[in-house]
C-alpha cells in the first residue's frame, strides 16, 4: 500500500512553518455533496470575515452517490482540499457540514451540522441500509459522544427531531435559516435579477421548482416545462427551471440537458445548480413546484405556487406538509395557461404566512447567530466587529439560449377604422404544427441564426437577428435572403435599431416605424404579414399593434419607392 501523500499547508503537524497565516484554530469543512458543500460556501465567508486566526480546510468525502461536482466546486472557489482520508491524521478544532450523513474520525472535535434544505422535511434512501431515514439527522454515534450540533431554523424542528430521535436532545441550536434571510433582504433587487434573465417590462416568469428523486416534479412531469413553453405566449411570459443539483449530479449536466433539449431551444431558463436559484426564485411571478425545499422558499416569499407533483417522501406534520395542503394543484394535462393566470389572479397576499412562520423563526438573524455558535464551538472570542447580516444575493448569468424560431399568429381587426394586429408568437421548437390556415393568419418564423434547416426551409417570415448597418446593407441582405428561401415570402430586418424593413417576395419593401418601447423586427414582421394575408393596405397606414395583453404599440406602414 502506497502512504498517503504529505499534508500540506495550511494544516499538519509541520504546518506552522510553512503557513503565512499563524492560525489558532482549524476549521474542517466536511465537503460530501454538491449542495451541502455550495450551503456552507454561501454563509461560511461572512462568519470568519478579517479574521485570520483560524485556518479552514476542505475535506473532500467522496462517498456519496451525489459527489459529482464537488470538486469543481471547491477548486472554483478557490478552496484548500484534502483527501478525506487524511483528516484522522490532524487536530482539528471544528467540523462543519450541510451533509449529515459524514462518517468522522474519532476524537472529540464537535461536528457543526447546517441544514441544506428547510429542516427535516423528506424521507431519503440511506446509504448504509436498504431503507430510508430522515434527511438531516446525523449518525447514532455522533450524538451519542455529545460531539454533534444540528442548526434548526424553528423550535418546531427540535420538537420534531426530539419525538423522532430522542438522542438529539440537547444538541441542537436555533440559529434561522441564512438562505432565507438572503431571499428576504435580495427582494428589493428583483428588477435586476429579473433583467438579468432577460425578463421584459410587463411579462411574467414562472419558475418551474424540482425536488430529486422518483417523485419530484421532473422525475414524474419531466416534459412540463416544455408544454410550460408551449402553452405561454413567448412575448408574454418567460419559463425557468430550478432543479435540485442532486439531478445534475447524479446524471450529469450532458444528460439532463438533453432530457430538456426541446424546452431548451424554446427558451428554457435552466438556472446552473449552484447560487444562481436564489435570484432567479427572486425574480418569479410564479412557483411550479413540488416537495422540495425550493418551492417552499417560494411559498414563504409570498409567490403563487402550483404543485405539479408532491410525493410521498415528504414528512408529514411538517411546513413543507402543510403547504402541501395548502397549495393548488397543478394539472399537467389540462389547460396550463388557464391555470398559470388563474394562480397569479387569485392569489391572496400572505396565503403562505403561516406555512412560513412554522417554518422560519427569528428571520434575519441566522448569520449573527451562527458566528457566535462557531466561535463558542471554536473556544474563541468571537470578533470585535459587528455581527454578519444577510447579504443581498448576485444577479444570475443569463441561463438560456436566444430562441430562433416562432409559430407566429397574427389576427387581423379594425378598431375605428384602423387595422389592429393582435400577434401571439410559440416558440417552434414546443408546436407540433405550424400550417399556414385563415385568420388568425399562422405562419412559421425563423431568424437567420436558425440552425435547423427543415425550420429554416419552411419559414414563410425570415428575420434578421442583428439590424443591418445601412439601408443598403438592409436591401442587400432582403434580396439575398428571399433569392436563397423561395418559400419565404417576407424578410425583414432592422436598420441601426431605429427603423425596420420588410421585403415582399414581389419586390415591394415596407418601412415600417413604431412608437413606444422597441420592438424586435419579427414583431413588426407579423403585423406586416397580418395586413399582407388580410388584404390590408402597407402604404401610409397607420396600425395598432397588440402584443397579445402585454401592450399596443402604433405603426406606420409606408412603402419605399423602388
Amino acid at each position: 500500500m502506497h502512504p498517503s501523500p504529505p499534508l500540506r499547508v495550511p494544516v499538519g503537524h509541520d504546518a506552522r512553518r510553512w503557513s503565512t497565516f499563524q492560525a489558532l484554530r482549524t476549521l474542517v469543512v466536511a465537503a460530501r455533496t454538491v449542495t451541502s458543500t455550495a450551503r456552507v460556501l454561501e454563509s461560511l465567508p461572512a462568519l470568519l470575515r478579517d479574521d485570520t486566526r483560524v485556518s479552514v480546510v476542505f475535506a473532500y468525502d467522496p462517498t456519496s452517490a451525489f459527489d459529482n461536482g464537488v470538486l469543481e466546486l471547491l477548486h472554483d472557489s478557490g478552496c484548500r482540499v484534502m483527501p478525506w482520508g487524511q483528516l484522522g491524521e490532524i487536530e482539528p478544532d471544528l467540523i462543519v457540514s450541510a451533509s449529515e450523513n459524514i462518517d468522522v474520525p474519532d476524537g472529540d472535535c464537535p461536528v457543526l451540522v447546517l441544514p441544506h434544505g428547510i429542516g427535516f422535511q423528506k424521507f431519503v434512501p440511506d446509504s448504509r441500509a436498504p431503507r430510508t431515514r430522515l434527511s438531516g439527522v446525523v449518525p447514532d454515534a455522533l450524538l451519542e459522544a455529545g460531539r454533534a450540533w444540528l442548526a434548526v431554523s424553528h423550535p418546531d424542528q427540535e420538537a420534531q427531531l426530539l419525538a423522532s430521535h430522542p438522542k438529539t436532545a440537547g444538541r441542537t441550536l436555533l440559529v434561522g435559516d441564512p438562505c432565507f434571510d438572503e431571499l428576504v433582504v435580495s427582494a428589493r433587487h428583483r428588477d435586476a435579477y429579473r433583467k438579468a434573465l432577460g425578463v421584459g417590462p410587463g411579462q411574467r416568469l414562472v419558475m418551474v421548482s424540482s425536488t430529486w428523486g422518483p417523485t419530484s416534479l421532473v422525475g414524474r412531469e419531466p416534459g412540463l416545462p416544455a408544454r410550460l413553453l408551449a402553452a405561454l405566449p413567448y412575448d408574454e411570459y418567460r419559463v425557468g427551471a430550478i432543479v435540485h443539483p442532486n439531478v445534475w449530479s447524479a446524471h450529469g449536466s450532458w444528460q439532463l440537458r438533453t432530457a430538456q433539449a426541446t424546452a431548451l431551444d424554446a427558451g428554457l431558463l435552466l438556472m446552473p445548480p449552484v447560487h444562481s436559484w436564489r435570484p432567479a426564485l427572486v425574480a418569479a411571478d410564479v412557483v411550479v413546484g413540488d416537495h422540495g425545499s425550493v418551492t417552499l422558499y417560494g411559498a414563504a416569499l409570498d409567490k403563487p405556487v402550483l404543485l405539479a407533483a408532491f410525493g410521498s417522501d415528504a414528512v408529514p406534520g411538517t411546513a413543507g406538509a402543510g403547504l402541501g395542503r395548502m397549495a393548488p394543484r397543478l394539472d399537467p394535462a389540462g389547460d396550463l395557461r388557464r391555470q398559470i393566470e388563474d394562480a397569479v389572479q387569485s392569489h391572496e397576499p400572505q396565503r403562505y404566512a403561516e406555512v412560513a412562520r412554522r417554518a422560519f423563526s427569528d428571520s434575519g438573524q441566522a448569520l449573527a447567530r451562527l458566528r457566535t455558535a462557531v466561535y463558542q464551538l471554536l473556544r474563541l472570542p468571537e470578533p470585535s466587529s459587528q455581527p454578519p447580516a444577510a447579504p443581498t444575493v448576485l444577479p444570475p448569468d443569463p441561463a438560456s439560449a436566444a430562441v430562433t424560431s416562432w409559430r407566429v399568429a397574427a389576427a387581423v381587426a379594425e378598431d375605428a377604422g384602423r387595422p389592429v394586429v393582435t400577434v401571439q408568437r410559440f416558440p417552434a421548437a414546443v408546436c407540433e404544427d405550424w400550417a399556414e390556415g385563415p385568420g388568425p393568419y399562422v405562419h412559421l418564423a425563423c431568424t437567420d441564426e436558425e440552425r435547423d434547416p427543415r425550420l429554416a426551409e419552411s419559414a414563410s417570415v425570415v428575420v434578421r437577428a442583428r439590424p443591418a448597418a445601412t439601408a443598403a446593407g438592409a436591401l442587400g441582405w432582403i434580396q439575398d435572403t428571399l433569392t436563397r428561401l423561395p418559400g419565404s415570402g417576407l424578410a425583414a430586418t432592422g436598420v441601426s435599431g431605429a427603423e425596420w424593413l420588410v421585403g415582399l417576395r414581389d419586390g415591394r419593401v415596407v418601412e415600417a416605424a413604431a412608437t413606444g418601447p422597441a420592438l424586435d423586427a419579427g414583431l413588426l414582421a407579423a403585423a406586416v404579414y397580418g395586413c399582407l394575408r388580410a388584404g390590408r393596405p402597407l402604404d401610409d397606414t397607420m396600425v395598432t399593434l397588440r402584443v397579445g395583453g402585454l401592450r399596443d404599440a402604433d405603426v406606420v406602414l409606408r412603402l419605399r419607392p423602388r
